[in-house]
């Protein structure tokens, strides 16, 4: 039985004992439900959870430990001889095998042992499958029927049921703490091997970015450059222009349609807003490089301006464009989420429109607005495809919004595209760069949270 049908099943048979479990506890006290100690929903899920959930736990337990296992009996069987002397040339032949059972083609003939192999594996693989399907049915039927068996009128079942939700919830808090802290440390550990090859200083206040190196100390460009200024002037001359566009724009579009605009217009309007935001971002990357890029740089020739093909500029009014809905959609919940009172008794006082929104709702809404502004800082810093279409690959050192530059998220994907070796500095300073993004969002998130704790605490 194929995992997807089998967790249906399990599925099924949960809510099955859901039901026989929620009945029993009726009966138990023959319909006077004043006596049983928990609502007889609880009951039912008392017996679903025990029925579903560790057969559940089974069947991904099996599946994510089984293909590993069966690859281990299968090589183990194979003769010394196809598996070669290297960890290299085995692997080759597990990823051999691997494609045969998938029905991939592979690039040479499969030999008489590669063909028994996968026959073999796909037999295996055939048990697994069914010891699987026979061990999670009876795990599913057995603890069902004893949970239900187990039910009286004195089972705590709703203190049982909310501690197993409690240690969910407590589970996925902690799957989100350890997954950053995995990503953090992966990171450092990562960029504490390319320091120990390339200094820091040269690192963050070099001014040459290029980390091409050659596969041999006689050729030209064996030791590259990795001063990252070019591309940390990149990026905050990238993200400013977008900034520039996307704030005023966007709060500004918040204010009239929470404001001003009537319900007819609102309801017409925002939609049509967050469209924007549904666009793909290579969309708005063919549209800096085919129509912005040629329009800025036709503009600039009317001006007498050298205007590159690829500039800072075309890539920051576009990625401006795309980041609008963001901070319009967020600011708008934000301001309609201040009370009405606050505003009826601002009118009372005197106040006109424009002094309330200045006065009271802003500062109400303050704390919203600046984290929304925050995930837009975020998002242009870490946009990619627009600046690969629209200002180019170039490390230049400038803070000429009309040339071309590139960022650091550029840099990290293409040093990372295509087979990489991470023992070369070349590989491992995209995680250098990735740490001190992250060091640079921290601080932005630190200060951030203490304009808005001043501000808070001037307005209460």
């Amino acid at each position: 039985m194929q995992e997807n049908i089998l967790f249906i099943t399990l599925m099924l048979l949960s809510s099955v004992a859901y039901f026989v479990g929620r009945q029993r506890a009726s009966k138990t006290v023959q319909g006077q439900l004043r006596n049983l100690h928990s609502l007889p929903s609880y009951y039912g899920f008392f017996a679903a959870i025990w029925s579903g959930l560790p057969a559940i736990l089974l069947v991904a337990v099996w599946v994510i430990f089984e293909p590993s296992i069966i690859t281990q009996m299968v090589v183990a069987d194979l003769p010394e001889e196809i598996i070669g002397i290297n960890q290299e040339h085995a692997n080759l032949v597990v990823n051999d095998i691997h494609n045969l059972v998938q029905g991939n083609l592979t690039a040479n003939e499969p030999s008489i042992h590669i063909q028994a192999a996968v026959d073999q594996y796909r037999s295996l693989e055939v048990t697994s499958h069914i010891l699987l399907t026979i061990i999670s049915l009876i795990l599913a039927f057995v603890l069902g029927l004893a949970a239900v068996r187990k039910i009286h009128p004195d089972l705590r079942a709703r203190n049982a049921v909310e501690h197993l939700i409690k240690g969910l919830l407590i589970l996925c808090a902690s799957i989100a703490i350890l997954s950053t802290l995995g990503i953090v440390l992966s990171v450092l550990f990562e960029s504490i091997r390319f320091f120990q090859q390339v200094s820091v200083d040269d690192f963050l206040f070099g001014l040459t970015w290029s980390p091409q190196t050659a596969m041999r100390e006689d050729q030209v460009g064996s030791s590259g450059a990795f001063g990252a200024i070019p591309l940390f002037t990149g990026t905050l001359l990238i993200s400013f222009i977008a900034m520039m566009v996307a704030v005023p724009i966007g709060l500004m579009s918040a204010v009239y349609l929470s404001e001003y605009a009537s319900n007819k217009v609102r309801g017409i309007a925002k939609p049509l807003l967050e469209v924007l935001a549904g666009i793909p971002t290579v969309v708005y990357g063919f549209f800096a490089a085919l129509t912005v890029a040629p329009l800025l740089r036709g503009m600039g020739t009317n001006l007498g301006l050298d205007v590159a093909s690829e500039s800072a500029l075309a890539a920051g009014l576009v990625m401006g464009i795309m980041i609008i809905p963001l901070v319009s959609s967020l600011s708008d919940d934000v301001i309609n989420a201040v009370p009405q009172s606050m505003r009826d008794g601002a009118y009372g006082l005197g106040a006109t429109k424009s002094e309330t929104i200045r006065k009271v709702i802003f500062p109400a809404a303050l704390p919203g607005i600046v984290g929304g502004i925050l995930l837009a800082v975020s998002r242009a810093l870490g946009e990619t495809m627009i600046v690969v279409m629209a200002a180019g690959l170039a490390a230049n050192l400038t803070a000429n919004p009309l040339e071309a530059v590139t960022t650091v998220t550029v840099q990290i994907v293409t040093l990372l595209t295509g087979d990489q070796e991470f023992d070369s500095a070349k590989t491992l300073a995209a995680f250098a760069l990735g740490l001190v993004m992250f060091v640079i969002t921290l601080l932005l998130n630190v200060v951030a949270l203490r304009i808005v704790r001043k501000y808070r605490e001037q307005y209460e």
